[in-house]
């Protein structure tokens, strides 16, 4: 069933991993890394914008609000209304450390998006 923006309600994480993010203007600024799920909510906690590094090397990742994510198609991609600045100063993690989140990570992400949490 396509939301109102006419893309489908589900997605499988395969197809979303390595997607390239850009920012409003156009600028290249990540990529989805993986996907961060609460096991116990049945929800996703965040994307993990990853950025910075060389072939995986001293990549960085941010943990970006799922919802702030907005496909398009003429892109290839997810855009957000973000600016390269704003996720060079994101709070940082590495992956493993994301899955051990006891809520700060999220709590940390959400505020610096400055989103709501649903839950």
């Amino acid at each position: 069933m396509p939301t109102f923006s006419g893309h489908t309600k589900a997605i499988l994480a395969s197809k979303v991993k390595g997607t390239a993010v850009y920012n409003t203007t156009g600028d290249k600024i990540g990529h989805v890394e993986d996907i961060i799920l609460d096991k116990k909510s049945d929800q996703i906690l965040f994307a993990a914008l990853g950025f910075g590094g060389v072939l995986g090397i001293g990549e960085k990742y941010a943990p970006v609000p799922w919802s702030v994510l907005d496909y398009q198609p003429d892109k290839g991609g997810y855009v957000v209304p973000l600016s390269t600045d704003m996720i060079q100063k994101a709070p940082v993690y590495n992956l493993e450390d994301l899955t051990k989140d006891d809520g700060q990570i999220r709590d940390a992400s959400y505020s610096y998006y400055n989103v709501s949490r649903v839950s």
